[in-house]
């Protein structure tokens, strides 16, 4: 039998290369508009860089900087983050200070004031003598300088005497300079003596006027107990240089009676 008819050689095509990846488009240069292959970084004809970068970053103003906080870097695995001595302040902080300059600001009109109440509170007071004195009537052997005289056993009384003896008298003095006046000290009656106080009419209640030296006046109602001794009251008034004691109702009052009044001493501070 005649074996398998061989067939004819039939020529191959050659074998086409795998597609590459497409080709990158020419950079052209910003500057001389030269077109450069896409792997360059510099210009072949001004040698200028072909991709500067984004531009530098513009530093904003300090205001801005002042409100804007910055976002936290966390930090690195494995690493343990360090403490910063410093830490910006936020805007708080500039708020406290403008707050506190401005109470300054205000307050330093008033500090003088404050630094004289913490002295008159914390300080002992000193005797401020006045210097002149005159009275609304006074009874012969009993001037009104024998109340300021700092001696207990003589006293003022005014020349009235009965029922309704004091009521409306009164004592007045001046200080050479102005004074601060803190505290008011009264001996009642004609005596420390409880007999001898006993003697003659007390004053009860008392007005207390003081004058400063622009003409300004203050005045407070003080109660006086009927015994004998010194009894201190607060009085207080700047700038003083007259004081007025007037008598509004009294203890003891009668048929031959006189008010008395052994001293009168103020404490305080020399302007």
């Amino acid at each position: 039998m005649p074996g398998p008819e061989a067939l004819p050689d039939v020529p191959q095509a050659p074998p086409q290369p795998a597609p590459g990846p497409p080709s990158a488009p020419p950079v052209r240069c910003p500057n001389c508009r030269t077109q450069n292959a896409p792997d360059r970084t510099r210009c072949v004809h001004c040698a200028l860089l072909l991709d500067p970068g984004p531009p530098p970053e513009v530093r904003p103003p300090w205001w801005r900087r002042i409100l804007r906080r910055r976002p936290r870097q966390a930090p690195v695995a494995g690493a343990r983050p360090r403490r910063r001595l410093w830490r910006r302040p936020g805007l708080a902080l500039p708020i406290v200070l403008v707050v506190v300059a401005c109470a300054v600001w205000f307050a330093l009109p008033h500090v003088p004031g404050w630094f004289g109440f913490a002295k008159d509170e914390t300080g002992t007071p000193e005797a401020v003598p006045p210097t002149r004195f005159r009275a609304s009537s006074v009874a012969p052997g009993h001037p009104a300088g024998a109340a300021f005289d700092g001696f207990n056993n003589r006293y003022w009384s005014p020349s009235e005497a009965g029922p309704d003896t004091g009521v409306g008298q009164y004592l007045e003095c001046d200080f050479e300079q102005p004074v601060r006046v803190l505290k008011l000290v009264v001996f009642s009656g004609s005596s420390t003596k409880k007999d001898e106080f006993l003697a003659q009419a007390r004053p009860a209640r008392i007005t207390i006027t003081l004058t400063a030296a622009d003409g300004g006046r203050t005045s407070k109602v003080i109660r006086v107990k009927d015994q004998p001794g010194q009894q201190t009251f607060d009085v207080r008034g700047a700038q003083v240089v007259r004081a007025r004691l007037t008598t509004d109702s009294t203890y003891g009052a009668g048929s031959g009676r006189r008010l008395a009044l052994a001293e009168v001493e103020f404490y305080g501070r020399r302007a």
